[in-house]
């Protein structure tokens, strides 16, 4: 199976387009003990309610980051990459034909990018991976893998992403300042999407005007997006939807990303007594703003 029809299996399946991040955060995690043992009593209590209740992403998207600071590996310690590969493996049994996005934003030259396509794939088992497009093609077409997909970075949510991705750039045939670089950008992952079909773009729900230029560019390509932002970062689900369903994009090919609103919506610990209902509340909300018309 292709990784775009992965993503519309996933949305038919689950009736929404959510993406859960799982990206988490040792003082916000309810119990106590270490890293891995929060991790995994959380993991396994919030997947086994959502399965129970029948409510489920239609991807899910741990944060390489939030894993690997805390492992030590010069004192022989991995508490934190055994914490995501327990994770993953909670992920496989409780929602099989999930996708998971492993998010590590990698590029480097080919040879590197092989290694890190290998990480992605080989090591961890995800089923597609966030790449970055600064240094090209021979960069980023190491994470073309049969029926994985690669998120290239395209107009992000941070607030530094106009820095770079809003400088205007030169019309090659006009001669003139014309076009933003996150619309270079987006020419490209287009035109690489011909080459690797699951090839998408990282579009953050944080600059509307931007993500609407986009995603209407997109409607007709099957080029799949990643839309973080929502929640903490300001986005709002239903303002991506519009956009998208004004554009004519396929909704099925989209992944509205949340993390820590879903896993996490008190911020900051200790976590309260009820925390799975909150998380429950929260996941359903979500649901409810992402589904499939």
């Amino acid at each position: 199976m292709s990784y775009v029809d992965l993503l519309k299996k996933s949305a038919e399946e689950t009736g929404n387009i959510i993406c859960m991040g799982l990206d988490p955060v040792l003082d916000a995690l309810p119990g106590e003990g270490g890293f891995r043992d929060r991790v995994n009593a959380f993991g396994e209590a919030l997947f086994h309610r959502m399965r129970l209740e029948g409510v489920a992403p239609a991807a899910f998207k741990p944060n390489i980051g939030y894993y690997a600071i805390h492992d030590r590996p010069r004192d022989d310690s991995f508490e934190g990459s055994s914490a995501l590969a327990d994770v993953l493996d909670m992920l496989e049994s409780f929602f099989p034909g999930i996708p998971v996005i492993l998010d590590s934003k990698r590029g480097d030259i080919a040879k590197s990018s092989q290694n890190y396509s290998d990480e992605a794939f080989a090591c961890w088992g995800a089923d597609a991976v966030t790449v970055s497009p600064y240094m090209g093609h021979d960069s980023v077409f190491p994470f073309a893998v049969e029926g994985k997909g690669v998120y290239v970075l395209n107009r992000t949510s941070n607030p530094g992403a106009k820095q770079l991705q809003n400088t205007l750039v030169i019309d090659k045939v006009e001669e003139r300042l014309s076009y933003p670089l996150y619309i270079e950008v987006a020419h490209t992952i287009a035109h690489w999407s011909n080459e690797h079909e699951g090839i998408g773009a990282v579009v953050g729900a944080t600059s509307m005007d931007e993500l609407k230029a986009i995603v209407r560019y997109y409607a007709e390509k099957d080029v799949p997006t990643l839309i973080p932002g929502v929640g903490s970062q300001g986005g709002f689900a239903e303002d991506v939807m519009k956009a998208l369903s004004e554009a004519g994009y396929d909704l099925r090919l989209a992944r509205i990303n949340s993390s820590s609103g879903l896993t996490h919506p008190w911020k900051k610990g200790p976590a309260p007594e009820d925390w799975l209902d909150v998380c429950m509340a929260a996941l359903k909300d979500l649901v409810g703003k992402t589904q499939l018309k």
